[in-house]
């Protein structure tokens, strides 16, 4: 039996998830060490944690915007089945994982092992982008309502078309991690980005 409810229990957790992961983040950056002040000055070591805002401000606008997609998916779907809980708990698997990742590559950017850590940053995106693929795939083929608005209808047709680039998309910047750590860090963020234009160019609106 399907009951509106069981969606906004699953939306209402899912929003816990993410307020805690994409506040998590934060907590990465670390306030600077005396020694470091003492040699180069507050503001001189301050700016030294550039790889640490960029990591986080990328973090914070991609979780910000897979969010924000979430909201838009539950919008659409006023029904539930037992997959769904495993589709949505496999995103928010992912998404739990995004703050080590963006501690790592924080902290190993300008190493010489910052490819492992750019793989790894990039990895968990490519696999949200799957997870968040598969959830869309299973709402769209068995949880829409048959008597869906035309609205709702073309918004659901444009879900579709936007999420088959995510993928493709951030498997590329997976690749490039190999070639260029920095440049993959910010290809990320330029995507997050894109895709929140690409919601907004949509029409997404509340109900």
């Amino acid at each position: 039996m399907h009951k509106e409810s069981e969606t906004g229990r699953i939306e209402s957790f899912s929003d816990g998830v993410f307020a805690i992961a994409i506040t998590l983040l934060v907590i990465e950056i670390k306030v600077p060490d005396h020694r470091i002040v003492q040699a180069h000055g507050l503001v001189g070591a301050l700016a030294s944690l550039w790889p640490s805002y960029l990591a986080f401000l990328t973090s914070f606008v991609t979780i910000l915007v897979i969010w924000i997609h979430h909201h838009w998916i539950f919008l659409l779907v006023n029904r539930h089945d037992h997959a769904l809980f495993y589709w949505n708990g496999l995103l928010l698997l992912f998404v739990t994982f995004v703050p080590f990742p963006t501690a790592l590559l924080a902290d190993f950017l300008l190493h010489p092992d910052a490819r492992v850590a750019a793989s790894l940053y990039t990895g968990i995106f490519l696999a949200i982008s799957l997870a968040f693929d598969a959830l869309w795939r299973h709402a769209s083929l068995n949880l829409l309502s048959i008597n869906a608005t035309e609205r709702k209808s073309e918004e659901a047709a444009q879900i579709t078309k936007q999420y088959k680039f995510g993928p493709p998309l951030y498997f590329a910047v997976f690749c490039i991690s190999f070639i260029s750590e920095p440049l993959s860090l910010v290809l990320c963020l330029l995507l997050a980005l894109f895709f929140s234009f690409r919601s907004k160019s949509a029409g997404y609106r509340h109900a």
